[in-house]
């Protein structure tokens, strides 16, 4: 038979998720004509018929019943319209398990519980029931014998219903190969299950709000109803007459027993009082309590102790209990004082200011401890450095050198200290830092810089405490938990307001520190209105830059060091300031001191010459400037925030005049050097290079040297530091980022010209000026006459004398240097040929014979020392010819050729070495 209706349609269902016995409205069309129409109601395969309230044909309320589903279908049958269909669907949560202790707002079926141990479902008595799993992770059951266990925690039991269970029985048995990830997500599981309990009727009204409202609901239909039921009456309703029978009960119940009841409320009120002495005896006996545990250093037990009283007592109107809590308040007062007391004491560890400050938070004391404490330790910081510079200034001046501060150190810092110096000072071949001290002075440790070593280390061991407890104090740590809650936002006030003044406070050691090692290294920089205060040394010596060297690495570590404890750069700046004055006077001391060795550089001259005519004068000159160049290359490498030490112009300037000053001191000690009288040169210990040849024969003999033989050897010195030592310094400059090398190189290579030139000019005149003087009278010797003479017969003998001592000037330039050989001995031959054509040309006439004369010997002069002609000379050979009448018969050529040829064939031997010079230089 066909329906009168169309099925039913469910189109919403709201909520559309929860859990099982949730209450739903479902709304559609078609949902039948009245509740004897619906016949049927599922919900994810589950019949919520029993629950349903048909409203109206567009809405049904039910309760969602258990089911197997996670997710249906809402389908509603109806007589009129039959099994209908549904476009919406409904979740289903699964509820959270409800013990038996735990608070519900619907009823709860009972049901049988699994018990673990047994291995069997039967019904236990409700306090034994327990969850599975506490932990909420996987069991994993070890395979420990049950006697071994039992062996192992003897009385106690794995059961944790049981009051002697024991956590580590359980964890062993039912957890024993669980990772450590997984037991701390145990711990997290425990703490929120614990929460949850707390959370306490809060949360369970939020639960069941909907419960409560139906409850309410229905009590208010009843009252209604019975309200309703007694109007037509005139004694009133129900249940106004059950209250008047209640109270008519309890008056009559009063009347009798009122004499019983009086004796009992009285034997209540003893019992009671009884009760409460036996209660609060806490109270009685906390004063003499407080003090015993002040005794002994108990003050957990004392802080407990007085906030439990606090909490009973504190607001207490009984007359007793005040008494009582007025004597608690009185000893906790002298507590506070005595906590404070010892905060502020100094020295004190970071652990025992920390354990102080939480004290006296718990205390609730008054004002701000934790900020006295931040100050006391700041005044105690400045008293202990400057407490370290009148200790090492009175150990100066009292007994000096009898006692060293480095003694002092850690073993770790002397052996640091030991290490760098050795690194530094290890010279090597003519360095004049190397003298003859023995290995005792690298104990001997300065006042002044053992001050700095001890000065850093105690900042370094005292300010990271003094820093960690202002960070403390700014992140709320020093504060227990109650504290921190109550004292947070006027703390965070407090914290605005001290910023400025702790940032004071650092800057203040700050500068202290850089103050202290400035009146101890850099004086000068200090005002005059602090040196009493931070100066006071009275030392006339200045350090060395070796030591100014490890200074500036002891203060760049410090400054590494306090880098690391995440204080502001701007802080540290003073820091950074000090180290790149001290950079710059270590750069100054140290080229100064570089200028005092190498006026001693002269002293060491030992005048052996190797091969090529050099003495260790220029090599040892180069070696230290070398050297003391890697001495300053740590404290000219500029580390991570440092600042060039050639940045300010003047810097630039000073040590530009200063290298300058290094160059110019050496070109005077070889001045020196060459103008030294001859009793003040020791030629004891003179030798030359055993692979030459032994042409050197006088200093052989009688080991002594001549003035112009020093004057060669220095010339000789002099070529090789303008080709090669002034050269290879400049480069060193340049690798060290030196400024103003062009300048340094052009004075000082202009002073060693001028040098070069005017000891070169000396010597020409020592040895040209007797060959040149002997010119003149060898002429005219016996009456000799260009007008009226024989035929020649050849050279005469005092062109002869001439060439023997231009050939003693060549065997003695060669033996010291063969490069000066052709500079010197053109010289020589243009002075020769000048004073020869300026002789020539003062001869009035000339015969026949003396014009031939004159023309053999200027001719056998020139072609003897051609290899070292110059134009000069060579100009000078010509005016001489020029000046004589030229010869007109090819017999006087024919003769003039022959007693050439006569010479040299004579004087072959002597004249060798100019043929050597003349090969030579024809090779090159």
């Amino acid at each position: 038979m066909s329906r009168s209706r169309q099925p039913p349609l469910v189109t919403g269902i709201s909520p559309n998720e929860g859990i099982p016995w949730t209450k739903v409205t479902i709304r559609g069309e078609n949902l039948g004509t009245g509740p004897t129409d619906l016949i049927g109601l599922t919900i994810c395969g589950h019949n919520c018929l029993l629950t349903a309230e048909w409203r109206s044909a567009s809405k049904i309320v039910c309760r969602v019943g258990q089911a197997k589903n996670d997710k249906g279908d809402i389908i509603v049958t109806t007589k009129s319209g039959g099994k209908g269909t549904s476009t919406v669907s409904f979740k289903l949560l699964k509820p959270e398990k409800i013990g038996l202790l735990d608070q519900s707002a619907v009823w709860v079926d009972e049901m049988n519980y699994y018990d673990m141990r047994t291995d069997r479902n039967k019904g236990i008595p409700p306090l034994s029931l327990r969850p599975a799993n506490p932990l909420g992770i996987e069991i994993e059951k070890s395979k420990f014998p049950q006697k071994d266990l039992e062996t192992l925690f003897p009385g106690m039991s794995a059961d944790f219903t049981s009051e002697n269970f024991s956590a580590a029985w359980y964890l062993i048995e039912n957890h024993s190969t669980t990772s450590f990830e997984q037991l701390k997500m145990a711990v997290t599981n425990l703490k929120r299950q614990a929460n949850k309990k707390n959370e306490g009727s809060l949360a369970y009204v939020k639960g069941g709000l909907s419960t409560f409202f139906e409850a309410q609901d229905a009590l208010s239909a009843i009252h209604q109803k019975l309200e309703a039921d007694g109007t037509e009456k005139v004694e009133g309703s129900m249940t106004q007459k059950l209250e008047n029978v209640l109270n008519r009960a309890s008056t009559t119940a009063d009347t009798l027993f009122q004499e019983v009841l009086g004796r009992k409320d009285k034997a209540d009120s003893t019992r009671n009082a009884l009760n409460v002495l036996q209660r609060f005896k806490f109270l009685f006996n906390l004063p003499l309590n407080i003090e015993r545990n002040i005794q002994k250093g108990d003050y957990d037990v004392v802080i407990n102790d007085y906030e439990k009283a606090k909490s009973l007592f504190g607001k207490t109107e009984v007359q007793v209990f005040k008494k009582y809590y007025a004597e608690v308040e009185t000893r906790i007062e002298a507590l506070r004082e005595l906590l404070l007391a010892k905060l502020l004491e100094t020295p004190s560890t970071l652990h025992d200011q920390k354990r102080y400050i939480r004290y006296l938070s718990d205390l609730h004391a008054l004002g701000d401890p934790a900020w006295q404490c931040i100050g006391a330790q700041h005044r105690w910081i400045l008293q202990l450095m400057h407490s370290c510079k009148e200790g090492y200034v009175q150990d100066l001046k009292g007994t000096p050198g009898l006692h060293s501060p480095m003694l002092d150190l850690d073993n770790d810092t002397r052996l640091l200290v030991l290490g760098h110096l050795s690194q530094t000072a290890s010279l090597k071949r003519g360095s004049s830092f190397q003298s003859g001290r023995d290995d005792t002075w690298r104990y001997k440790t300065p006042h002044r810089v053992a001050f700095v070593e001890k000065l850093t280390k105690l900042v370094l061991s005292q300010l990271p405490n003094f820093w960690k407890l202002w960070i403390s104090y700014v992140n709320g740590s020093l504060f227990s938990e109650t504290a921190e809650k109550s004292g947070q936002i006027e703390r965070s006030k407090n914290v605005r307001q001290r910023q400025n003044d702790f940032k004071k406070m650092i800057q203040e050691v700050m500068q202290c520190l850089v103050k202290l090692i400035r009146g101890a290294l850099l004086p000068l920089s200090i005002p005059e209105c602090g040196v009493r205060q931070y100066g006071g040394w009275e030392v006339k010596s200045e350090l060395s830059g070796q030591w100014l060297a490890h200074v500036i690495q002891t203060i760049r570590l410090t400054y590494e060091s306090l880098t690391a404890l995440e204080i502001p750069n701007d802080m540290l700046q003073t820091i950074q300031d000090l180290i790149l004055d001290l950079r710059v006077r270590c750069v100054m001391v140290t080229l100064q001191h570089t200028a005092e060795e190498i006026k001693r550089l002269a002293e060491k001259e030992d005048w052996i010459i190797d091969n090529e005519g050099l003495t260790s004068l220029p090599c040892q000159f180069e070696q230290c400037i070398v050297h003391s160049l890697q001495s300053l290359k740590g404290v000219l490498e500029c580390k991570p925030g440092e600042a060039s030490v050639f940045q300010q112009p003047k810097t630039q300037e000073e040590v530009c005049q200063l290298s300058i000053n290094i160059m110019q001191i050496f070109i005077y000690c070889l001045e020196q050097l060459s103008t030294k009288p001859d009793a003040d040169v020791d030629t004891t210990h003179l030798s030359v290079d055993v692979s030459s040849p032994d042409l050197f024969g006088s200093i052989h003999e009688d080991f002594s040297l001549t003035s112009e033989q020093r004057l060669l050897i220095v010339l000789s010195n002099c070529c090789y530091l303008e080709r090669h030592t002034f050269l290879n310094i400049a480069e060193h400059f340049e690798k060290h980022n030196f400024q103003g090398i062009e300048k340094i190189t052009q004075v000082s290579m202009a002073s060693l010209k001028e040098l070069d030139q005017r000891l070169f000019e000396n010597y020409i005149e020592l040895k040209a000026d007797p060959i040149v003087g002997s010119l003149e009278p060898g002429i005219y010797a016996g009456y000799f006459d260009w007008k009226d003479c024989l035929p020649p017969t050849g050279v005469r003998n005092y062109l002869k004398e001439a060439l023997v001592n231009i050939i003693a000037v060549h065997a003695e330039v060669f033996t010291i240097s063969k490069e000066l050989v052709p500079r010197v001995l053109s010289k020589v031959v243009e002075a020769v040929s000048e004073e020869l054509s300026r002789l020539m040309q003062c001869v009035s006439s000339f015969s026949k014979n003396g014009a031939l004369q004159a023309r053999l010997e200027i001719c056998a002069l020139r072609d003897t020392v051609a290899v070292h002609l110059t134009p000069e000379s060579k100009s000078s050979f010509k005016q001489a010819l020029e000046a004589l009448p030229q010869l007109s018969s090819g017999a006087d050529k024919k003769l003039l050729e022959e007693l050439l040829n006569k010479f040299k064939s004579s004087m072959h031997l002597q004249l060798t070495c100019f043929q050597a010079a003349s090969s030579t230089m024809m090779k090159t």
